[in-house]
């Protein structure tokens, strides 16, 4: 099938791919024809760096995995979904019988499965086959664009979880990238009264702006700690986020942290970040880290459904799939402006 992929660094191909010898059909799999898929950093890191921490791409790979589409075909004990469901998918298939997946933590399984990482196929690609329990049946009033969101969606809602978040809290997000807006919005649906975010670009910083009680931060312009602490009485927030992947921004985390305050680490970090063990101590600082998510798929559907989150200004650009190659040369470039961009794939 025809299939964006990865051959080495540098080099992205739309060509047949014969994926579908490697994916048969389990009684307790269905098969998903795609609709949409988001564009993440991830793929665009792979694209550009060839690897991921250990993960390194040593043969053509399949890219992508933020995704909808719909159900065309069944294995024989699939009980809770059919054909011509509309789905969006957890990219993640754990091992089962792994102590981590028993646990209940089975997004950090040493043998998950994941799509686009290595070497695991993703699906910017016709069809695809996932087991039921990772594919989950859309509302009627959820879009395939805004179902492919639920993935990085995900991210900011078990961050938020992580950082336990109380009705009141006051939240400091690092980053106005897909993730940090999706943070920002996962923290005030859980109940954070506002949220600070900061950027380099003033483009992202107003589509941050337009979707809440949010206070942009430009870091080119202002300190964020002074401007945080000037407009909480010199006490702080209670959360700070971070997910920019800066180490730079990673070194001042605890700056404009209350005294009991929680840090939840995000951005994945390209180099050891400097960490201020006394400014963690005098607070009582708590430091959570998080790896993708668990458990949360559900609860970003039914928030997109009953409008608890909107996610439609992240969307900033949808390209053609024959336009692939072109989409990850532009989100390479980090265009200003631009937060998720976004695939058709052929109907």
């Amino acid at each position: 099938m025809k299939s964006l992929v990865l051959e080495e660094k540098h080099k992205l191909s739309l060509r047949d791919f014969p994926i579908e010898r490697e994916e048969a059909m389990g009684p307790r799999d269905v098969r998903v024809k795609l609709h949409t898929v988001g564009i993440c950093g991830s793929d665009v890191h792979y694209f550009t760096h060839g690897q991921i921490g250990p993960f390194k791409v040593e043969r053509p790979m399949i890219l992508g995995h933020e995704a909808s589409g719909t159900v065309i075909e069944v294995g024989s004990q699939v009980t809770a979904l059919k054909v011509g469901d509309r789905v969006c998918m957890e990219p993640g298939i754990p091992d089962p019988n792994s102590r981590a997946t028993r646990l209940g933590m089975y997004n950090i399984d040493p043998a998950v499965r994941f799509w686009a990482t290595p070497p695991v196929h993703g699906i910017l690609r016709p069809t695809v086959v996932h087991p039921e329990a990772f594919t989950f049946k859309l509302p009627d009033n959820v879009s395939f664009a805004q179902a492919a969101m639920v993935e990085p969606l995900a991210v900011g809602v078990h961050a938020a979880t992580k950082a336990q978040v109380r009705p009141g809290d006051f939240a400091f997000v690092m980053g106005a990238g897909p993730i940090g807006l999706v943070t920002a919005l996962a923290a005030l649906a859980a109940g954070c009264a506002r949220v600070f975010v900061s950027d380099i670009d003033d483009a992202k910083l107003e589509i941050a702006a337009s979707l809440g009680p949010i206070t942009p931060i430009n870091v080119t312009k202002q300190d964020a700690a002074k401007v945080i602490l000037a407009a909480t009485d010199g006490w702080g927030v209670e959360i700070v986020f971070e997910a920019a992947g800066s180490p730079k921004a990673a070194a001042t985390i605890f700056e404009p942290l209350c005294p009991g305050g929680r840090v939840v680490l995000i951005g994945g970090q390209s180099q050891p970040i400097a960490y201020d063990a006394g400014a963690a101590m005098v607070r009582e600082a708590r430091v959570e880290n998080i790896f993708r998510y668990a458990h949360v798929f559900p609860r970003c559907v039914a928030m997109l459904s009953s409008g608890a989150i909107d996610v439609k200004p992240l969307i900033t650009r949808t390209f053609a799939f024959d336009d692939s190659v072109r989409a990850f040369e532009i989100a390479a470039s980090a265009p200003k402006g631009e937060v998720k961009m976004q695939i058709a794939m052929p109907q």
